[in-house]
């Protein structure tokens, strides 16, 4: 994993005394290993890093950053001879600016945007960032009509969800649709695509075999969220749309974009809120 830059240098100077140490505290010794690359598997099995999954691992240490030095300083604990800072904790929703934009991440628009009717105080869920380009799906704008009403030829779908909102994803025609299983059946399918921790996708290809999963009881209809339309850019047209200012670029934790959330007007500011007055543009 790159870390951003400014962590670099802090990490860096807190970590340096830090090796390979043991530490007696539960029983058998444990060898624990601070590294700057990621967490490894065996840290997330160890006493010290909460399991999870790396946006998390990040999230943690943009929030060390942002810490004042005292409180880096009171997180820290002595073993042997070696300085080896403390997990730091995070809620359960978070958020933070990031510098580019990654598969997962949101972009926020900002008030350059404003005035410009599909995207004004938008939130887009970046699904993938391939060599095509990035694509993406709005999710704050309200359903207000469903999938059978619409009759949308985008999404061509009868029975198991024809009585769902249909979300309004962006202006190419295209239907997508999102699911954040609360069992592991979809992640077993190997259908649909993770687009962060959770979070899956799929197209109106893969309609059918959804269909046919909630007829099995493998995931329930209500878990899905459909979307007509969606966005999509050249690699080096967002590259420049950010860099003027039209987004902010954010991670996100699987549970602000959670399904009570999708066509949510207020999830703007509510993201915003989170990552607080700190911006990187």
């Amino acid at each position: 994993m790159e870390l951003l830059s400014p962590i670099n240098g802090r990490i860096n100077s807190t970590f340096k005394k830090c090796n390979k140490f043991e530490t007696k505290k539960f029983g058998a010794p444990v060898s624990v290993s601070c590294c700057l690359s990621g967490p490894s598997p065996q840290d997330e099995e160890g006493p010290f890093l909460i399991k999870s999954d790396w946006r998390s691992f990040r999230a943690r240490l943009v929030a060390g950053e942002q810490a004042s030095p005292l409180k880096e300083l009171s997180a820290a604990a002595e073993y042997d001879g070696a300085t080896c800072l403390l997990p730091i904790t995070i809620g359960d929703k978070w958020a933070h600016t990031i510098h580019e934009p990654e598969k997962g991440c949101l972009l926020i628009a900002t008030e350059k945007l404003d005035g410009v009717h599909i995207f004004e105080r938008t939130v887009i869920l970046l699904l993938s960032t391939g060599p095509v380009g990035p694509t993406g799906l709005i999710l704050n704008r309200p359903s207000l009509m469903s999938i059978k009403e619409m009759r949308s030829s985008a999404l061509d779908v009868s029975g198991a969800f024809s009585e769902r909102p249909l979300f309004f994803g962006g202006p190419l025609e295209e239907g997508l649709f999102l699911v954040s299983p609360r069992g592991g059946g979809v992640e077993r399918s190997g259908v649909f695509e993770e687009v962060m921790k959770g979070v899956y996708y799929g197209t109106k290809e893969s309609v059918g075999c959804a269909a046919e999963m909630v007829k099995r009881s493998a995931v329930e209809a209500e878990e899905f969220r459909f979307f007509d339309g969606y966005c999509a850019w050249e690699r080096q047209q967002l590259r420049d749309e950010i860099r003027a200012g039209y987004w902010t670029v954010a991670a996100c934790s699987p549970t602000v974009i959670e399904q009570t959330s999708v066509g949510s007007v207020g999830l703007w500011e509510e993201i915003l809120g989170l990552m607080g007055p700190r911006k990187v543009w």
